[in-house]
């Protein structure tokens, strides 16, 4: 890490990435050039960038009205939202490049003080790279699972091991370390993250209020899909960088592996060769969920329980995750999108 070429006051500019997000798109957009302009002085300053991934909602024509630029990524090769970042962060390098860079999700809107928050953090902390704050769900009451994201983003304040989707960052140290990977179809942030740590940089969480997120989860089937992703990533970020000292996501992929795999297996195998009465086995499971809810001292114990059954069964769909991981690994075959919405 280099702190040498830091500026004490530069300039922000964003990366929108997206598809078919329609009104949503339309509040990021605004809240966007908003937080820019009020952390870049007025004026209209600021570039952002709005990486499209095959929107047929016009996304793309009111991107242009609202005079960001464009990039419409090529269909034909694998999306991820690696990619798309980086397509993004590529168009901001060229010309006039900014000194930070705001990344945030399609399906967002920022609070309109975030940007001017974060860039002032950063230039008084010339070791940090990247600072994200607190995203919420617009909507944690439509469902049970909006309210479990809603729960998931909210992580310690202070230094951090890694950051979401949305977050401002260091444009120079974040180039340096070759952005994020492209081929990871998720935990792509986590991922990047390692490395600009590896490198010195530093990662924090500020208590200060981000991002308004939709993620519009209403059925199980959804939820099923977004916990069979997590269990993709938490086995691939394992695999890259699960040696000491770092141990990358092991601990979450022992946990999926363990509940989701070895012991609905073990249990299985001892009621098949030792006795039936071996089924009864399965109560760890409703027991698990007793104690997650009981552990949960901020909801009402009818939400803390049902979350916790979710929690519960979501190992399961981690558990698959993370064996199509290690099968397209031994078959050489890169991984597919898992997408929930």
């Amino acid at each position: 890490m280099t702190t040498a070429n830091v500026p004490s006051s530069g300039i922000a500019g964003a990366v929108i990435v997206g598809r078919n997000e329609g009104e949503r798109f339309l509040r990021c957009l605004s809240s966007v050039r908003a937080g820019l302009d009020a952390a870049n002085g007025g004026g209209g300053g600021g570039r952002i960038v709005y990486v499209d991934s095959g929107s047929t909602d016009g996304s793309v024509e009111a991107a242009r009205a609202a005079g960001a630029e464009v990039v419409e990524l090529d269909l034909t090769r694998p999306f991820t939202a690696a990619r798309a970042r980086n397509a993004g962060l590529a168009v901001l390098t060229g010309g006039e490049a900014p000194d930070y860079v705001q990344f945030v999700d399609g399906d967002c809107e920022l609070d309109p003080n975030w940007i001017i928050t974060a860039k002032d953090f950063l230039e008084r902390h010339p070791d940090a790279a990247v600072a994200c704050g607190r995203r919420q769900e617009r909507f944690p009451e439509a469902s049970i699972y909006n309210a479990l994201c809603n729960r998931e983003w909210d992580t310690p304040i202070g230094e951090a091991r890694a950051c979401g989707g949305d977050a401002l960052m260091r444009r120079a140290p974040v180039v340096s370390v070759g952005g994020y990977n492209p081929a990871l179809i998720a935990g792509e942030e986590p991922e990047m993250c390692v490395r600009l740590r590896a490198e010195g940089w530093k990662i924090h969480r500020l208590d200060a209020e981000m991002t308004l997120h939709d993620a519009a989860m209403t059925r199980f089937g959804q939820f099923w899909k977004r916990a069979r992703r997590a269990g993709h990533a938490f086995a691939e970020g394992a695999a890259m960088h699960g040696r000491p000292p770092e141990r990358h996501f092991v601990s979450e992929t022992r946990r999926a592996i363990l509940w989701g795999a070895v012991l609905p297996a073990v249990i299985l195998a001892a009621a098949v060769f030792i006795s039936p009465a071996m089924l009864l086995l399965t109560l760890i499971y409703p027991a698990q969920v007793v104690r997650l809810g009981l552990r949960d001292r901020e909801r009402s114990r009818k939400v803390a329980f049902t979350q916790a059954g979710l929690l519960t069964v979501s190992k399961f769909a981690e558990a698959v995750g993370a064996a199509e991981f290690y099968w397209r690994r031994l078959r050489g075959r890169p991984a597919g999108l898992i997408e929930y919405k």
